[in-house]
């Protein structure tokens, strides 16, 4: 799928196989989300535009380089908020705005309860944070809600997608991309990732059933 870049990389497999296994414990799954949304970042931010910077090293000066776009981070909530701090690490000058959005258990369908987008203005380069990419509804709808921010340049950072969810993503927003540590399949009745890892939000922060 042109526009999706899935990272093949020893450290994402390893690290994953840890997420997804269910005996892992919350605060381990904390730092696997971690990690990979570390390598995620990584991998996402790499042509971020620069400009030529002269600086001034305890021997000399040199020629060096510093980021030239404003940067926001968009995680949905809730499970986007395990993605932020790893994002902050590498752009701890960028702006951190939120989406809240749930699943009607009964449709499958993204909900927004919370959008916090700034009134004036957007960022050049938006980061949308979200582990699981599932029928991408909660996902299409950020973008559109960033759309109608006016941001020319929207990247998706995703643990696990699946296929039809970017399928659907592709679909609608042929220019996004989407950077994701694996791609899953199939979803089953419940609109769940398989294999997946279950809920993600649930097993960050604890509060499963």
């Amino acid at each position: 799928m042109d526009g999706v870049i899935e990272l093949k990389h020893s450290l994402v497999d390893h690290h994953l196989t840890i997420l997804r296994d269910r005996t892992t414990a919350p605060s381990l799954f904390r730092r696997q989300t971690h990690r990979l949304a570390s390598l995620l970042a990584f991998s996402a931010t790499t042509d971020l535009p620069i400009r030529d910077r002269r600086i001034t090293t305890p021997l000399t000066e040199t020629d060096g380089s510093e980021l030239a776009v404003k940067i926001a981070i968009v995680p949905i909530l809730r499970a986007g908020l395990g993605m932020v701090e790893p994002l902050q690490e590498l752009l701890p000058e960028a702006e951190v705005w939120h989406l809240g959005m749930y699943r009607d258990e009964q449709t499958a369908q993204p909900i927004e309860y919370y959008c916090k987008l700034p009134a004036g203005g957007a960022c050049d380069v938006v980061f949308v944070l979200d582990p699981m990419l599932a029928t991408g509804g909660s996902v299409v709808s950020a973008i559109e809600a960033l759309d109608r921010w006016d941001c020319p340049d929207i990247r998706v950072l995703s643990i696990i997608a699946s296929r039809p969810g970017l399928e659907r993503l592709q679909s609608e927003f042929p220019g996004v991309r989407v950077f994701v540590a694996a791609i899953d399949p199939e979803l089953n009745e419940q609109q769940f990732i398989v294999p997946g890892l279950g809920d993600a939000g649930d097993r960050i922060f604890n509060t499963l059933p």
